[in-house]
């Protein structure tokens, strides 16, 4: 008799088939425990457990040696889809074979990151792609492509996008709400999500900590709004680690737990990821959410179906038909290579004067100093490294040895103490131990720190420490052993830490001035805010638990035994060429949970390369770091300038070949640089076009422009051609390697509107504003991203690049009409080297659709929907759904202002639908009406309250609200009285 197996078991079966009777076989309680990160195994059916959440930004992380790639921000600097593409096959197979070593490790990854880098001093700029939604768009369906697989029925891994929406800010990240206007929601947030979506190889997205227009990410409406509509695929919401918790503990959105839990299930969220692995408070909600009616088993349902579905996905239930069960490509050669062209490949060469390529010679004498100059940094996001390869590694390797100077450039001090000095005593018997996290860790913010080893002391020897000031005074003390201070659990000082790292980084300190005493200092540990105590025992910033008081703590006074700058001026004197290497530690001052609060290069790595240039000017600065710096000094005096992020297990040996000219770069910079702060918005201001952000409407000169590279070939642009054809814009040009070297070129296409199609002509705010038939300009990108090309061309080789561009993209949302808009008019198509490097125009015209005025008379209007602000920011109207706007402060008015509201043939006046309490002001044509009234009852108890004022035909609308008005929406009154 044969026997048949369950339709889930069926693999003749859909998916969807299958998942609709496994479902529907659990029970009530079996399907809540889904709904946890750590789903447990059902037995009865021969389930295993099930885990949502692998993190795999630039390789496998957290759990233990794997292969380092570079940064997402390096890759995206790549500018190359197709690396990327390998790059994410070569991550999604080493999580296959890890997952095959180590049932910890999940198929469910987290990654990649697609937030948009709007705002360079976002601390966690290292996780993302671009500031440019199409770029960022692009690396990610190449990454997530990878991750997946291309059969086309079961998945390498199951890829989640990080983080929705308009994530920005590490300050108050939890409570901070972006103000995210339609036109920046539709034209620059969403979109990074949306094309990575649709291109289908994403199964699902992570909301982020932050609010957006004061509603929490993880309730947020457009879950369902957007994100579901994009694709019939049952997308898995994943929650970021304590979010659901945060939405009553920190946010104080809801007052209870089961509110918010309810909340949050029904706005789409399927996998809660609270309380470690303990599934027991979550459940607990979730079931009392029920129990009270605030859910129904439907949307238990709901959300179990999707993640089911992943699972069936990833080959779970049919592994003798997963094509990648028995993927084990772990550090294979192949990787290692990928990796090392993946390094090369992000190599953006900033400024050349001639110096570069510095090709080795007999005789030919290289000095490399800086901070990072014989470092491999990692980030939070990172595995363990197998290989390893710092700039001094790959330069020696290149140039021999024997032809390489090196000083680091630390300032070399020692610490005088009432009982001596400060000194390291010997660790005797204690073993070796490995990197941090080399064992793997589901949660590596629970890795502790070494206690086996003996905490400092004074004594009459002193410890010569490595003293480096990563910027605003924040240090770290490293022995001549390599082994940095560190502070364990129980709040001893110890030499016990290969690298700065941890959720909460145990080896920074902070010197402070004491008062009174000459040359006196306190030592502040900045991990737990204790200060350095040396007693009998040891040195300690802690003791019982309870943190050492500035009272309490040892005065120190530093000496400096030898000045970094004067190590490096020596070296650099005796060089024939100097290579600087700086940047930042990936864990100190621009961190998950940190952002940064300068441009500037820290000032002792400033130090470093004047010092090295004032005795040698054939000095190179290479630049290693997770995001942009404002060096004007260094771009206008040294001949040349180069940036990488840090670049994985092979960046040294790519710094070195790139050096050499083994390899001509060819990386792009994916974000702005901007030559100083005071180029910069307000961290927590979104709109980027009100503030004029990022390349698309930065009105300033940069220091370097989005797209810039250089690279050791010249590369010369010819015969653009541009058709409409349909829904269609069809683009060819000619790339020529005009050097004598092979070389990469990326050719870039960007968009702009010229004028309207009556008067095409026109040059006056050339891709600035777009004419709407009425005279009322719309602020549009000066130049848009529509299409990117990496070639690598031989010594004179030719290459016809060819584009296809939806017409969609040179559009815009309209406020005025509520959808996406093609204007009718003139377009240039511009191509080029990079953002400001255009060396080909074209135009073309397009027959959109003329937009008209607002159609308020029919219509009304959404109080968001507005033309230009000032002083006001965006709320939630309701907790589900919809905005409102508000004064930006309670003690100052807030403006808005919505042009060509077409009145038709006439109206008696305007309602207002407002909570709260305060005033407001409606300006038309001239005339006034104010208009006060008292707390309505709070933001969410929202009243109808009319102005009269005749108005008719095609007007400009202005209003001003002052106190804690919430404007939610603006009709019109006809045919009765206003007041």
């Amino acid at each position: 008799m044969t026997e048949h197996p369950l339709p889930f078991r069926d693999p003749q079966l859909s998916f969807s088939r299958r998942t609709d009777d496994l479902l529907g076989r659990l029970t009530l309680d079996e399907r809540i425990a889904m709904l946890h990160q750590f789903a447990p195994a059902v037995e009865r059916l021969g389930l295993g457990p099930f885990r949502t959440g692998q993190e795999a930004l630039h390789g496998v992380a957290w759990m233990g040696p794997a292969t380092v790639f570079p940064q997402a921000v390096g890759l995206g600097a790549t500018w190359n889809d197709d690396l990327v593409r390998r790059v994410g096959e070569a991550v999604g197979n080493e999580v296959r074979a890890k997952r095959a070593q180590d049932d910890r490790v999940g198929l469910n990854v987290w990654a990649p990151t697609v937030n948009l880098l709007r705002h360079p001093l976002w601390g966690r700029g290292e996780e993302g792609y671009s500031e440019d939604p199409a770029l960022t768009s692009a690396i990610a369906v190449a990454y997530t492509r990878g991750l997946r697989g291309d059969d086309p029925r079961y998945w390498r891994t199951a890829p989640v996008l990080k983080h929705w929406l308009a994530h920005n800010n590490e300050t108050d990240r939890d409570t901070a709400s972006s103000s995210v206007r339609p036109r920046v929601l539709h034209e620059y947030d969403l979109r990074a999500f949306r094309d990575a979506v649709r291109a289908g190889a994403v199964a699902g997205v992570m909301p982020a900590y932050n609010l957006v227009n004061g509603r929490p990410n993880h309730v947020s409406p457009f879950l369902g709004q957007h994100l579901r509509r994009w694709t019939d695929q049952p997308l898995v919401v994943c929650s970021d680690a304590g979010a659901p918790s945060n939405l009553v503990d920190s946010e104080h959105y809801f007052d209870t737990h089961e509110e918010a839990t309810a909340a949050s299930l029904k706005a789409g969220v399927d996998s809660f990821t609270d309380h470690g692995t303990d599934s027991a408070v979550m459940t607990g909600r979730i079931r009392d959410a029920l129990a009270k009616g605030l859910i129904d088993e439907s949307d238990i349902d709901t959300a179990v179906r999707r993640l089911l579905a992943m699972r069936f996905a990833l080959g779970e239930f049919d592994p003798e038909l997963d094509p990648y069960a028995q993927a084990d490509d772990l550090d294979t050669e192949e990787h290692r290579a990928l990796a090392l062209e993946a390094a090369e490949q992000a190599v953006v060469l900033l400024k050349n004067d001639g110096l570069l390529p510095l090709e080795p010679k007999q005789g030919r004498t290289v000095a490399v100093v800086g901070l990072l100059s014989d470092a491999c940094k990692l980030d939070w996001y990172s595995g363990t490294l197998m290989h390893r390869s710092t700039p001094l590694d790959g330069i020696r390797e290149r140039y021999g040895a024997e032809n390489v100077l090196f000083a680091e450039g630390v300032d070399r001090v020692r610490f005088a103490c009432s009982g001596g000095w400060l000194r390291v005593p010997a660790a005797d018997g204690a073993a070796d131990a490995e990197a941090r996290g080399s064992e793997g860790a589901l949660d590596p913010a629970l890795l502790a720190g070494r206690t086996d080893l003996p905490p400092l002391t004074c004594g009459d020897e002193a410890t010569e420490l490595a003293l480096v000031d990563w910027g605003d005074g924040v240090l770290t003390l490293r022995t001549d052993e390599g082994l940095y201070l560190s502070v364990a659990d129980d709040g001893y000082v110890r030499a016990s830490a290969d690298e700065p790292g941890g959720w909460v980084v145990q080896e920074t300190f902070r010197l402070e001035a004491v008062e009174g005493h000459d040359g006196g200092h306190r030592l502040l540990h900045i991990g737990t805010g204790g200060y350095v105590s040396v007693a009998a025992d040891g040195a300690k910033v802690a003791e019982s638990g309870e943190k050492i008081s500035r009272e309490d703590a040892t005065v120190f006074v530093p000496e400096t035994v030898e000045h970094g700058a004067d190590a490096v001026a020596r070296v650099a004197a005796a060089a024939d060429t100097v290579i600087v290497v700086a940047g930042n530690d990936p864990h100190i001052n621009g961190r998950e949970t940190e952002d940064r609060t300068t441009l500037a290069l820290p000032a002792q790595q400033d130090r470093l390369w004047r010092a090295a240039h004032a005795v040698n000017p054939r000095t190179v600065l290479v630049l290693t770091s997770a995001y942009p710096y404002a060096v004007g000094d260094a771009a206008d005096g040294l001949p040349a300038l180069l940036w990488t992020a840090h670049g994985g297990q092979a960046a040294g040996t790519a710094l070195g070949r790139v050096l050499a000219g083994d390899v001509s770069p060819g990386g792009r910079l994916p974000q702005t640089w901007y030559a100083s702060d005071d180029d910069l918005p307000g961290l927590f201001d979104y709109d980027i076009i009100g503030s004029r952000q990022t390349y698309l409407y930065f009105d300033g000169t940069p220091l370097f422009p989005f797209g810039h590279g250089l690279g050791y070939a010249g590369f010369g642009y010819s015969a653009l051609h541009t058709e409409v054809d349909g829904e269609r814009l069809r683009v060819s040009l000619t790339v020529t390697n005009d050097g004598d070297r092979a070389a990469d070129e990326v050719a870039q296409l960007y968009v702009r509107a010229a004028g309207p199609a009556e008067s095409a002509t026109a040059r006056e705010g050339l891709g600035r504003r777009l004419g709407q038939g009425l005279g009322e300009p719309v602020e549009l990108p000066r130049r848009k991203l529509v299409g990117h090309r990496r070639v690598h061309l031989a010594p004179g080789a030719v290459e016809c690049i060819q584009f296809e561009v939806p017409v969609d993209e040179l559009g815009h949302w309209s406020v005025a009409h509520g959808r996406w808009a093609v204007e009718p008019g003139t377009y240039e198509i511009l191509a080029g080297a990079s953002s400001a490097d255009i060396r080909l125009i074209a135009t073309v015209i397009v027959d959109g659709e003329t937009q008209g005025p607002r159609p308020v008379a029919e219509r009304g209007l959404e109080a968001v929907d507005y033309d230009w602000q000032k002083d006001t920011q965006i709320l939630d109207r309701t907790k589900t759904e919809g905005d409102a706007v508000a004064p930006a402060s309670t003690d100052r008015e807030g403006s808005l202002v919505y042009r060509a509201c077409d009145f038709g043939e006439g109206v008696d006046g305007l309602a207002f639908l407002v909570s709260g309490e305060g005033s407001l002001t409606a300006s038309v044509g001239g005339h006034s009406s104010v208009l006060q009234f008292p707390d309505t009852g709070g933001p969410y108890d929202y009243r109808t309250l009319d102005i009269a004022l005749g108005l008719r035909g095609v007007q400009e609308l202005r209003i001003g609200i002052e106190g804690s008005v919430r404007l939610a929406r603006i009709d019109v009154v006809t045919g009765r009285e206003s007041a």
